[in-house]
């Protein structure tokens, strides 16, 4: 079964496809049908821009597709970045700016706890959707630490660990990741669907 994903990020797809490993199924990133506009990020909510992107990528590629958005979420800054967690410095986004600016913001506080949440949307071309998430808890580091991962990585340390995702090996990082969780999920309670074996319109 063929899922388009809604993603030009090669890292992100990378980490889909490693998690979504099963048999018969062939992922193909929205950066591979250059046909497909790309869809605004304009909902208030996670679940909101995965559902708005999932169905239109869905209904204009005549495919199923899967769709995700998440970001990071900080207690002391009252939940932001949130849903502008790519933007979080400005346009156009900048990994490395969106850090900068989230550790002036957190300079001088103890309080740094945080979350990573994700909300995976599955479309089939008629628009019919479903959702799952995945939530990681941590803490925003004093400094990046790292040299793996993108977007917060560097930052986020998760609840129980030492190291921030971008000190860990991929594999380790996909166990415990909010995408990971929620991929996870996804393949669990949608495994039917992603095998082919059940496709309802």
């Amino acid at each position: 079964m063929k899922i388009l994903v809604a993603t030009r990020n090669p890292h992100k797809l990378r980490e889909i496809r490693e998690i979504l490993d099963l048999p018969g199924l062939e992922l193909v990133g929205a950066s591979e049908r250059a046909d497909l506009p790309d869809v605004e990020e304009d909902g208030e909510t996670f679940e909101a821009n995965a559902v708005k992107k999932a169905v239109s990528l869905a209904r204009l590629s005549g495919l199923w597709a899967l769709a995700d958005d998440s970001g990071l979420e900080v207690d002391a800054l009252g939940g932001a970045p949130g849903v502008r967690s790519a933007r979080y410095a400005g346009e156009p986004a900048d990994h490395a700016a969106n850090n900068r600016k989230l550790l002036r913001e957190l300079s001088g506080r103890r309080r740094r706890r945080a979350r990573f949440r994700c909300v995976i949307a599955l479309s089939s071309p008629s628009g019919e959707c479903r959702t799952v998430e995945g939530i990681c808890p941590g803490r925003i580091a004093e400094a990046p630490r790292g040299q793996e991962g993108f977007g917060y990585d560097p930052l986020f340390v998760p609840e129980g660990r030492r190291l921030t995702f971008a000190e860990m090996d991929a594999a380790v990082k996909n166990r415990l990741s909010h995408r990971g969780r929620a991929l996870r999920r996804a393949r669990d309670e949608w495994v039917n669907i992603l095998r082919g074996a059940r496709q309802p319109a």
